[in-house]
C-alpha cells in the first residue's frame, strides 16, 4: 500500500489480510482484532463504536497513529508480515506498559506505520499467502 494512502485504501488493504484466530472479548463487539479493524474503520466517518467527536484524519498513516489498541496494531504488523522478531519485541515492549496509550506507541516506535505499510497489500490485488 502506498504510505500516504487513504483511510478506504488501509480498510481495503486490511480486508485482504488473513484474520486473526476469533477470541471472546466480553462486551466487545468484535471476536477478531481483523473484526475489529473493519468495523472500527467501516464507522471512521462518523462517531463510530466509540462516540467520536472530533473530525477523523483522512490518511492511512493519521489512523494508525491514532489507534490506542495495541492489539490492532500487533494484529495488523503480524498480518502484513512484518519480521517476527519485531512483532515479538512489540508484543514484550506492551506487557510492561500501564495504559494502552503506552502500549500502542511501543508498538509504533518499533513497528513504524513506514514498515508495516509497504507490505499490505496494493489496492485491487488480494495477498497472496506466505509458503
Amino acid at each position: 500500500m502506498d504510505p500516504q494512502g487513504t483511510v478506504r485504501d488501509l480498510r481495503d488493504a486490511i480486508a485482504r489480510l488473513q484474520p486473526d484466530p476469533p477470541a471472546a472479548h466480553p462486551g466487545k463487539w468484535y471476536r477478531t482484532q481483523h473484526e475489529h479493524w473493519l468495523g472500527w474503520l467501516d464507522a471512521y466517518a462518523g462517531p463510530g463504536a466509540y462516540g467520536r467527536t472530533r473530525p477523523s484524519p483522512t490518511s492511512a498513516r493519521a489512523v494508525y497513529h491514532r489507534i490506542v489498541e495495541p492489539k490492532m496494531l500487533l494484529y495488523l504488523a503480524e498480518a502484513a508480515g512484518v519480521d517476527a522478531a519485531a512483532v515479538a519485541r512489540a508484543r514484550e515492549a506492551v506487557a510492561s506498559a500501564t495504559s494502552m496509550m503506552q502500549a500502542s506507541g511501543r508498538v509504533r516506535r518499533i513497528v513504524p506505520w513506514e514498515v508495516v505499510a509497504p507490505l499490505l497489500p496494493p489496492p485491487g490485488r488480494p495477498r497472496q499467502p506466505v509458503p
